[in-house]
């Protein structure tokens, strides 16, 4: 089993991510399970924007998309921002809108028979939403969205601490977060093993 964790933070490498430090936590509950998982931090790479899988030279979306199409497990990493996905989650969901089109050699949707999740930091009010945003994204594309696939952190209204400052909150995430790795990878082994048949996807009676 594979899994690719999307981190859509602003900070680039080596900053500290908190954002990182919650993907984390879901991360190590599916090593714990056997799978085998990638963190790319997307603000790193020169992402064109566009809504096609290959936007020319110098883009590197087309190797991340690859990552993910090698994956069983695709996990969505924002932190919020005025009550909002970051940008760079943004333009992931909109260069995999591509993959609406797209089709393996037997006519089934790319991103069929995959699962997806969300995780969601920041310091302020908002999170539910930013995770309906992107899991709505998500299962438009094709992704399957097991039940409890997300985990957030915020510190309330107002400004505070970020979830690497403080313990606020910290049991209750690393219990949401190993719940989301398990539904994560049951559900993945699941698609895995009984996949939705083509013909099903392609709507045919």
């Amino acid at each position: 089993m594979r899994a690719t964790i999307l981190n859509c933070t602003l900070k680039p490498s080596p900053e500290p991510s908190n954002t990182d430090a919650l993907a984390e936590l879901v991360a190590a509950g599916l090593r714990e399970l056997g799978a085998d998982v990638r963190t790319i931090r997307l603000v790193d790479h020169d992402i064109k924007p566009g809504v096609s899988s290959d936007m020319g030279d110098g883009d590197e979306w087309p190797g991340i998309r690859e990552e993910i199409l090698n994956s069983e497990i695709l996990i969505m990493a924002s932190p919020t921002w005025v009550g909002h996905p970051s940008s760079i989650a943004q333009r992931a969901i909109e260069r995999m809108d591509a993959m609406l089109s797209e089709t393996g050699d037997d006519g089934t949707p790319v991103a069929y028979n995959r699962v997806a999740g969300v995780v969601v930091t920041g310091n302020e009010d908002g999170a539910h939403h930013v995770i309906s945003e992107i899991n709505g994204a998500l299962g438009d594309i094709g992704f399957t969205i097991p039940g409890q696939a997300w985990v957030y952190w915020n510190m309330g209204p107002g400004p505070g601490p970020s979830y690497s400052d403080t313990d606020h909150g910290h049991q209750y995430v690393h219990q949401v977060a190993g719940l989301m790795a398990k539904n994560l990878y049951a559900v993945a082994a699941a698609l895995r093993d009984r996949p939705i048949p083509a013909e099903i996807s392609r709507g045919e009676d």
